[in-house]
């Protein structure tokens, strides 16, 4: 409503039965609303740009600090190439094409993420994406209680909090009900899923390389699931599917991923990409839409939305889910990504984040007090135990132009954790970028 003058406002609102914008918003809490801005009718253009370059550079930028943050969101590298395609007409938008007869420019590069995403993650079908990993994860879970008409899902403790969280909002009223699996020592315990698992359960769910950075070993996970006729979903980050074996190898009938990593910046925490992929067989339950191949009129190649299971194209009771966005942009910043960098690439990319994760994890070990809290294999991630308040820790190292670590205790509230802090070194880290962390670290310990 802001631009209107008092009498345009007041019609505004008389016309959908409220007497003022206070009551219009009641039902929001007070605790989550923002602070009136008074003054802003009587500045110029120019006046609320400066006023809103002050606030923007209140902000700790990754840009302007050396981050060793991880967590979900990662500082990589992004080709100047990405920008460069997705800048270009036929390409840009964030939005998803409703129509058969929509941009070629935009339908093809639908397809050819979708190609790219099954042979990184050795599946067999790929939806035009989601909007991040979260839900991503979310919508595996309810493709799993469609299929199987199960409504009990095993999900691991190390699988991001956060993630968790979403997968619990999404389920609410769905009757479906979700149990989590003790970690042990920064894994899941696989012993633990036998005891748990019964015919009961539509599917088991798992991250690896996981929240704490370890990777899992799933080498008898797909034939203990499967022999309880469940799916399983497999949840890792796509850089690492360069070195390691992908979740199809594994044997899984769900990957679910954040595309992030692929060429997307961190922006504050989104806008993000959700990737999910499955196996043939559940081709007709994935969400949203699938864009295929095919010849025009005139025998040229051409492509088309093949599969869209929203309610926007069919019968409501028949959707699979209400999903809108197919996140066009951020998927085309990743398959440029991944083009650019190509398979020789992305295994290189993959090895330099273990290089410079494994060397700062020595390093910080090294220094007085601190010491790793898991013994297990890791990606880019890996918690250590600090000799002090992780809090404070994470206060002095921000004053000093240093981002991260995270302090577990955000998440887990069990003893262990107290002191567990999670930090992350991806190919952006440098030597010096390491030496100034583990001289700080120094410092305050």
């Amino acid at each position: 409503m802001i631009g209107h003058t008092d009498e345009e406002r007041a019609k505004m609102l008389a016309e959908i039965g409220v007497s003022s914008f206070e009551e219009l918003i009641q039902n929001v809490p007070e605790s989550i609303r923002l602070p009136r801005i008074s003054g802003f009718s009587s500045l110029t253009e120019q006046e609320i740009c400066s006023y809103l370059t002050e606030l923007e550079n209140l902000n700790r930028k990754a840009s302007d600090s050396i981050c060793f943050l991880g967590a979900g969101a990662y500082d990589h590298y992004i080709p100047a190439v990405v920008d460069e395609i997705c800048s270009r007409s036929e390409f840009v938008t964030a939005y998803t094409p409703y129509q058969a007869e929509a941009s070629q420019g935009i339908l093809q590069a639908l397809f050819e993420f979708q190609t790219v995403v099954c042979e990184l993650l050795g599946m067999e079908v790929a939806n035009a994406s989601l909007y991040d990993g979260a839900s991503s994860l979310a919508e595996a879970v309810l493709l799993a209680a469609r299929h199987t008409h199960r409504k009990k899902i095993l999900i691991s403790s190390t699988v991001h909090p956060l993630w968790r969280e979403v997968v619990r909002t999404y389920l609410i009223g769905s009757g479906v009900e979700l149990t989590e699996i003790p970690a042990n020592e920064g894994v899941v315990d696989k012993n633990r899923i036998q005891e748990l698992l019964t015919d009961s359960y539509a599917a088991v769910a798992l991250q690896s390389p996981n929240f704490f950075g370890c990777l899992e070993d799933w080498s008898e996970v797909s034939s203990i699931v499967h022999n309880a006729g469940a799916l399983f979903i497999a949840i890792t980050n796509p850089l690492a599917s360069g070195i390691l074996k992908s979740p199809g190898d594994w044997g899984a009938d769900i990957a679910v991923c954040e595309g992030q990593p692929l060429g997307i910046p961190l922006s504050f925490g989104g806008p993000y990409l959700g990737i999910l992929a499955v196996k043939q067989e559940l081709m007709r339950q994935i969400p949203g839409r699938i864009v295929g191949m095919t010849k025009d009129v005139n025998g040229k190649r051409a492509f088309t939305l093949t599969l869209q299971t929203r309610e926007q194209h069919i019968r409501r009771a028949r959707a699979t889910s209400n999903i809108c966005m197919s996140q066009t942009l951020m998927a085309l910043s990743a398959l440029v990504y991944l083009c650019a960098v190509g398979k020789k690439g992305i295994h290189e990319v993959g090895m330099m984040n273990i290089e410079r994760s494994h060397t700062a994890r020595d390093r910080i070990c090294a220094v007085d007090g601190w010491k790793a809290m898991f013994s297990q294999p890791f990606f880019n991630e890996f918690v250590v135990r600090c000799p002090g308040d992780p809090l404070k820790l994470a206060e002095y190292l921000s004053t000093r132009g240093i981002i991260g670590g995270l302090p577990l205790a955000s998440y887990y509230s069990e003893p262990e954790y107290k002191n567990g802090v999670l930090f992350c070194a991806t190919e952006k880290n440098t030597a010096a970028n390491i030496d100034k962390l583990v001289s700080t670290l120094r410092e305050c310990t």
